[in-house]
C-alpha cells in the first residue's frame, strides 16, 4: 500500500516532509535574526522596534513548533541541529545589525523568501490532499503578506 497512515500518499508526504524541514530551517535562521535584532537595535526607534522584534521571534517560535510537530505528523523527522540549518538554509543572515532600516529590510527579505518557501509548500500539499499542511501554509502566507505590507509601510516604501 502506497498510503500513510492519514491516507496521504507515501512519496507525497515524503517531499512534503524534505521541504518542511527546509522551512524549518529557513525558520531558524530568521529566529536568531529576529534575537540578534531584537538584543542589538540602537537608535531613536530602539524602543518601538525592540518590542517588535520580540513579538515577531515569539510569534517564530511558535510557528517552528508548528512545522515541527507537522513533519512529526507525516511521520517524518524534525531537523534539529545548527549545523543542518546553517546547510540547508536560504534566508539571509544577518550579523551585527544594529540600524533599524537595515534589521527592518532584514526581516522584509527574510519573510519574503519564507513565502517562496511556503508557496511551494501549499501547491504540493494541494496536489497531495494534505489540508493539514495547506491550511498551516495559508495561515502563514496571509499573516506573513500582511507584515511585509506593514513593514514596507513603515520603510516609507
Amino acid at each position: 500500500m502506497n498510503k500513510t497512515i492519514l491516507g496521504l500518499d507515501k512519496q507525497d508526504t515524503a517531499n512534503l516532509v524534505d521541504d518542511l524541514n527546509y522551512l524549518l530551517a529557513n525558520f531558524q535562521i530568521y529566529y536568531q535574526n529576529l534575537r540578534g535584532l531584537h538584543w542589538n537595535i540602537k537608535g531613536k526607534n530602539f524602543f518601538e522596534l525592540h518590542v517588535k522584534f520580540e513579538e515577531f521571534y515569539t510569534d517564530s517560535q511558535v510557528k517552528i513548533d508548528d512545522i515541527a510537530e507537522r513533519i512529526l505528523t507525516l511521520q517524518g523527522k524534525p531537523l534539529h541541529t545548527f549545523s543542518d540549518y546553517i546547510s540547508k538554509a536560504s534566508v539571509p543572515v544577518g550579523k551585527d545589525i544594529s540600524n533599524d532600516v537595515e534589521g527592518v529590510e532584514l526581516v522584509v527579505d527574510s519573510l519574503s523568501e519564507l513565502l517562496k518557501i511556503e508557496r511551494l509548500i501549499l501547491d504540493l500539499s494541494d496536489k497531495a490532499d494534505d489540508e493539514g499542511t495547506n491550511a498551516m501554509m495559508s495561515d502563514f502566507i496571509a499573516e506573513q503578506e500582511k507584515t511585509i505590507w506593514m513593514l514596507n509601510s513603515w520603510l516609507g516604501k
